[in-house]
C-alpha cells in the first residue's frame, strides 16, 4: 500500500503486535509518537528483553477501568487482541461490556478510525450513566499515531480520557494500571485546580489522610486505618480508584503511600499537587516500625505519637509471625509489584529467600525494601525476566518456588513445589497484624507436597516428553538416520545463509 508524505506509515492490522518490538515503535516514532514512546522510556525503562512477557499489558489498564463506577472503557486495537483482553476482562470478573472500535488497512490510514472513535465516544456519552469514557490505543493505532489526544476533554459533562498502552512501550501490566491512574489523577488534579469539585459520597474525613497506591487486599487498608489512628491519621483512598470522586479525595490527602512502587506517572500527579510521597509499606515487624515512622515524619506527628502507634501493633506481629513460621528455602518472583514485601514477610516468619525477581523497574519508593533483603542476603533482580527467574530456581533448587505460571510449571517437572503469585499469594493481607501470619498455612503445606512431588517426578520419569512425547501404542519408532541427515541439511542452510550475509 502506498502513502504520500505527510500520511501515518502502513501497519497490517492483525500482522504485528507488540512483538513486533523495535519495527512498532519505529513506526510510531514516524507517525509522530516520539514524545510518548520517550515518556515511556523514562517512566518505565526496559529491561534486558524489550517485548513484553507477561499478558498483554493494556489488561492492566483495562482491569482499572473496568472497576470502577460508572466508566465506560473502550479499546482501539486489532481483533486478535481485543478479543483476548475481553476474554482475560471477563474471566476475572468483569460484569460490563468493553467497547471496541473495529478498523482495516483503510481506514486506519486515512485517519478514518480516528473518526469512527470520535463518533462512537459521542454516541456513549451519557452523563445519566457515566462519569468517564476511557478510550485505549493498543499496539497497531499507537504505532499508526492515531491521536486520542484529539478528543474532547468531555462530552455532555462526561470526561473523556484517551491513553496508549502499546505493548511495545510499556513492559508489563502493572505499569499499565499507572498508565491510566496517571491520566485520571491529571485529569482530576486540573478539575481541582480549576475550581469546586464533588465531594466523595463518604464525605471529607475529620483527620488527615493518607492515600494509598496500589491494588491491594480489601482487609488491608482497614488494617493500615487501625495502624494509623494512634498518630491521629486515617487511611484515605486507595489509588486506582473505584469511583471517580475518589480521585479528589486522594488528591486531598498530605501524604501518599506508594505500597506498590511502580506508580511513577501517578506519583508524579501527587507531587505536581504538593503532596509527599512515602515508601515501602507496613509488612511484618521491621517494615511496619519503619513505615509509620515514615509516615508519622512526613506528617510532623510527634516522637511520641508515631511511639505509641508502633507499640500498639508491633508486639501482636511479633507473635503473630512466631506463631505460625515458615521453616524452607524459597525463590520468589511475579510481575504485580509487590514481589519484595512478600519476600521481606517470608524472612520474618522464618523462611530463607535467596532471590526475589520482580518483573518491575527499579524505583525510590522500592529502595528500602531492596535494602532491607540485600542485607538479609537476598538477591534482588528488577525488571526480571522469564529466563532470570527460571536460572535462580534451577540454581538454587528451592524447598518452593512462588511465581508465575511458566516458572511453576518448569519447578514442577523438576519435582519442586510452586505457587502461583498472582492467584495464591498476592490475594491475601500482608499489612500489619493480619498479614503476619496469612501466608504461613498455603506456603507450609505447599512445601510439605514435595515428598509427593518427588514421587510423582519418579513415577512418570521420561514420559511424554522428547521421542516419548504423545500418544504411543507400543515403542516410537526412533529413526536417528532421518534425524542425522535432516541436522546436516540444517547445517548447510546456516552456512549458505552466513555466506549470504558476508556477500
Amino acid at each position: 500500500m502506498s502513502r504520500v508524505a505527510g500520511e501515518v506509515p502502513d501497519i497490517a492490522p492483525d500482522g504485528m503486535g507488540c512483538h513486533s518490538g523495535g519495527d512498532m515503535a519505529e513506526a510510531a516514532r514516524l507517525a509522530g509518537g516520539s514524545d510518548l514512546l520517550d515518556k515511556f522510556k523514562a517512566d518505565y525503562p526496559m529491561g534486558p528483553h524489550d517485548k513484553p512477557q507477561s499478558m498483554c499489558p493494556a489488561f492492566g489498564s483495562l482491569r482499572v477501568g473496568l472497576r470502577m463506577k460508572r466508566v465506560a472503557t473502550m479499546l482501539s486495537g486489532s481483533a486478535c487482541c481485543v478479543y483476548g483482553l475481553t476474554f482475560v476482562s471477563h474471566f476475572y470478573g468483569a460484569r460490563r461490556s468493553v467497547g471496541y472500535v473495529p478498523f482495516n488497512s483503510e481506514t486506519l490510514v486515512t485517519g478514518k478510525l480516528f473518526e469512527d472513535i470520535r463518533e462512537s465516544v459521542h454516541e456513549l456519552a451519557d452523563p445519566d450513566r457515566y462519569d468517564a469514557i476511557v478510550v485505549t490505543n493498543l499496539c497497531v493505532p499507537t504505532a499508526s499515531g492515531v491521536p486520542l489526544r484529539l478528543l474532547p476533554e468531555e462530552i455532555n459533562g462526561v470526561r473523556i480520557v484517551g491513553i496508549d498502552v502499546p505493548g511495545f512501550g510499556v513492559p508489563t501490566h502493572a505499569e499499565a494500571k499507572d498508565v491510566l491512574a496517571g491520566a485520571m489523577l491529571e485529569y482530576a488534579r486540573k478539575e481541582i485546580e480549576a475550581g469546586p469539585v464533588a465531594r466523595p459520597q463518604g464525605g471529607k474525613h475529620d483527620r488527615p489522610t493518607v492515600a494509598m497506591l496500589g491494588e491491594m487486599f480489601p482487609a488491608d487498608p482497614m488494617m493500615i486505618g487501625q495502624m494509623l489512628a494512634p498518630m491521629g491519621l486515617a487511611a484515605g483512598p486507595v489509588v486506582p480508584c473505584r469511583e471517580w470522586r475518589e480521585l479528589y479525595a486522594a488528591l486531598d490527602c498530605g501524604v501518599v503511600a506508594a505500597i506498590h512502587p511502580f506508580y511513577t506517572d501517578a506519583v508524579r500527579q501527587f507531587q505536581a499537587a504538593g503532596r509527599t510521597v512515602v515508601g515501602s509499606a507496613p509488612v511484618g515487624h521491621d517494615g511496619t516500625a519503619e513505615w509509620l515512622a515514615g509516615i508519622g515524619a512526613a506528617y510532623g506527628v510527634s516522637p511520641e505519637k508515631i511511639a505509641a502507634a508502633q507499640n500498639a501493633v508491633l508486639p501482636a506481629i511479633k507473635g503473630a509471625l512466631a506463631g505460625k513460621p515458615i521453616t524452607g528455602t524459597i525463590t520468589l518472583s511475579g510481575y504485580e509489584g509487590s514481589e519484595l514485601l512478600v519476600a521481606r514477610l517470608l524472612i520474618e516468619s522464618g523462611a530463607t529467600v535467596p532471590y526475589v525477581g520482580t518483573a518491575c523497574a527499579k524505583s525510590p519508593w522500592s529502595e528500602a525494601d531492596a535494602a532491607w533483603l540485600e542485607a538479609k542476603g537476598t538477591k534482588v533482580q528488577f525488571r526480571a525476566s522469564l529466563e532470570d527467574d527460571c536460572a535462580a530456581m534451577e540454581a538454587v533448587q528451592p524447598d518452593l518456588a512462588i511465581g508465575t505460571t511458566p516458572v511453576v510449571q518448569k519447578a514442577k517437572e523438576l519435582g519442586i513445589p510452586g505457587l502461583y503469585f498472582t492467584n495464591l499469594i498476592s490475594a491475601r493481607p500482608l499489612m500489619g497484624v493480619a498479614g503476619a501470619g496469612s501466608l504461613a498455612e498455603v506456603i507450609n503445606a505447599a512445601i510439605g507436597n514435595k515428598d509427593r512431588m518427588a514421587h510423582m517426578k519418579a513415577f512418570f520419569e521420561d514420559v511424554g516428553e522428547g521421542d516419548t512425547a504423545g500418544v504411543w501404542e507400543g515403542s516410537p519408532n526412533l529413526r536417528p538416520d532421518f534425524r542425522a541427515q535432516h541436522q546436516k541439511k540444517l547445517e548447510k542452510q546456516a552456512r549458505a545463509a552466513k555466506a549470504a550475509q558476508m556477500v
